[in-house]
């Protein structure tokens, strides 16, 4: 073996959700090769390196399903607006004025080192310049879904749909085969491409075999828009230009009658849950134990450190779970066993990414993290699923590893100049605040 995590609370997120006391994880290259007791286990071997999970629980890593990345570098930038607002008044100006290549560079590196350190080990992406995303994200040690955004008026990359679709054709197939970066197409929304380019989108997309990430059914003026302009609510509407499919990751889903739930249902659309961005912007509740119940694979995110701001996605678990409660006043909507999953095999399904990662299981992809439990807030605990979604934080995560690769160990990181980093943000600060 290559690795071996030994002595810890396995949490495997199975079939079974197995829960593994005092348990080993055996990795063989970048693949999971074992899981189960130590006791019953053959160590005799040994491997390159073990690490000693004593104190700790072992669980996949999590899947942030929907993040601008980015966006990092304008976290705090203009708060309390509605979402309609705070993207035509301030984002999108802001976007025009300083966003570079260099810029989601930095940005990106940013969010990579809080998610890492943070525990999660996958995110789907949105944003421009996504070649520079996905650079720096395989630098970083991270595995992405990352989608180059497609809008109708001139965006800081591109200045026509044309220009970015050819960009994103070569951006693909430059990716396609890498083995932590999955490229994809991210047509923006409804309200801001045409239908023409909206297909367009798709059907690139589809022409080589890639995701498409969009904003779908996020605020009550998007709807407003699709009734007026199609008599459709947004979830119909695209359902009628064949956007729909199990290839679509839909982020927000808030604004969702039954119909639009069965359409989403019966295409396989991968829904993806922002509770933090979409309570801060009053976006809405997405109607997340009804899409569960139709049989919806609804995943977690935390959306832009821009509209959110920070990018703990055990916070979003927690968030989530009691938004789901007090919007129908019944402590039992959300368990904390299904908030986890949302975050861990769940959001693999919203990804359409479940075979390889999600859970802790043999031949998947060794994405795994170590969370401590030796903070007075972490005891005593009665219910693992409760005491992770409800108790422990992001800064509670002190080793992950992605692809079988040690990225951050006892909080240490391997793959990001953290130094480097955070002076390099306190300038563009000063850029983008006009010091």
């Amino acid at each position: 073996m290559d690795l071996l995590i030994t002595g810890g609370t396995v949490v495997t997120m199975d079939a079974d959700r197995r829960v593994i006391e005092d348990g080993v994880v055996a990795v063989r290259g970048d693949t999971i090769a074992t899981v189960g007791e130590r006791s019953a286990t053959d160590l005799r071997e040994g491997a390159a390196k073990t690490i000693d999970a004593s104190g700790s629980l072992v669980l996949p890593g999590l899947i942030n399903g929907h993040a601008h990345a980015a966006m990092s570098l304008f976290r705090g930038f203009a708060d309390d607006h509605s979402l309609d607002d705070w993207l035509q008044k301030y984002i999108f100006p802001a976007e025009a004025q300083n966003v570079t290549e260099e810029f989601v560079t930095w940005g990106t590196r940013l969010s990579a080192l809080e998610m890492v350190r943070g525990g999660i080990t996958t995110f789907a992406d949105m944003y421009y310049f996504e070649d520079a995303v996905a650079r720096a994200t395989k630098e970083a040690g991270m595995r992405g879904i990352l989608g180059e955004t497609i809008v109708d008026f001139p965006a800081p990359d591109h200045r026509t749909p044309t220009e970015a679709l050819a960009y994103t054709e070569n951006y693909i197939r430059a990716w396609k085969n890498d083995s932590l970066i999955t490229p994809a197409v991210a047509p923006h929304s409804i309200y801001t491409l045409s239908e023409k380019n909206l297909q367009s989108a798709a059907a690139l997309a589809r022409r080589h075999g890639a995701p498409i990430l969009m904003h779908v059914a996020e605020a009550p003026f998007e709807t407003a828009i699709s009734r007026a302009k199609h008599g459709l609510s947004p979830v119909a509407y695209l359902e009628r230009i064949g956007l729909l499919g199990n290839d679509l990751i839909g982020a927000h889903c808030i604004w969702v009658d039954a119909a639009d739930i069965a359409a989403l249902a019966r295409h396989g659309v991968g829904c993806v849950h922002n509770p933090s961005s979409n309570m801060k912007l009053a976006s809405g509740v997405m109607p997340v134990t009804e899409l569960l119940a139709a049989g919806h694979a609804v995943g977690l995110a935390t959306d832009g450190a821009a509209s959110n701001n920070s990018q703990d996605l055990f916070e979003e678990m927690d968030i989530a779970a009691k938004l789901q409660k007090i919007a129908r006043m019944d402590p039992r909507a959300l368990p904390a066993k299904q908030a986890l999953e949302m975050a861990t095999i769940g959001g693999a399904r919203a990804l359409h990414l479940e075979k390889q990662i999600g859970s802790l299981e043999e031949g998947k992809k060794a994405d795994l993290i170590l969370v401590d439990t030796n903070g007075p807030h972490a005891i005593p605990m009665y219910n693992v699923y409760s005491q992770l979604v409800y108790a422990m934080k992001g800064a509670d995560v002190k080793t992950v590893v992605i692809a079988g690769k040690v990225v951050m160990e006892n909080r240490q990181m391997h793959t990001l100049d953290e130094e480097k980093i955070v002076a390099k943000t306190r300038e563009y600060r000063k850029k983008v605040a006009g010091i």
